[in-house]
């Protein structure tokens, strides 16, 4: 936990300095395996402390993965997004009429945060916002599309 407080902290600052309205943080879910195998959501380890810092309400329940998705490392941009599309369930009990931050560890093409946000606008949200700890650059082999 304390890792995770000690990156929540300039993230919430960076989140705040945007002005943002936010009404709800959600992260991207885990699916119930690699939970399962895990034992916990990395996101939600961040998250959680960055929500609390900036006064937001915290919902992890909100979205959820409805299916299993193979890892993403080795697909292509085609591929994660294929891969991601209909994976996720939003509860728009939780979400109808609110702006919503979504947020994940790490963006590579948004094909996660893309599918998350389409479940999550589909549930009714106003508004997806989406921040990540980090962005994977494309000069490390991977061809962003």
């Amino acid at each position: 936990m304390a890792l995770g407080e000690a990156l929540a902290r300039p993230l919430a600052a960076f989140a705040a300095a945007q002005g943002w309205s936010v009404d709800l943080v959600a992260p991207i879910p885990l699916g119930r395996q690699r939970l399962q195998e895990r034992g916990y959501n990395q996101v939600a380890l961040f998250a959680w402390p960055m929500a609390v810092f900036n006064g937001w309400p915290y919902d992890p329940g909100a979205v959820r993965r409805c299916r299993e998705t193979r890892s993403q490392v080795g697909l292509s941009a085609a591929e994660r997004r294929e891969n991601m599309r209909d994976a996720f369930w939003a509860d728009s009990s939780r979400l109808r009429g609110k702006t919503v931050l979504l947020v994940d560890d790490v963006a590579t093409t948004g094909a996660t945060l893309s599918a998350c946000a389409q479940a999550v606008l589909a549930a009714g949200a106003r508004q997806v916002l989406a921040l990540t700890l980090a962005r994977a650059l494309p000069h490390h082999g991977l061809k962003i599309v």
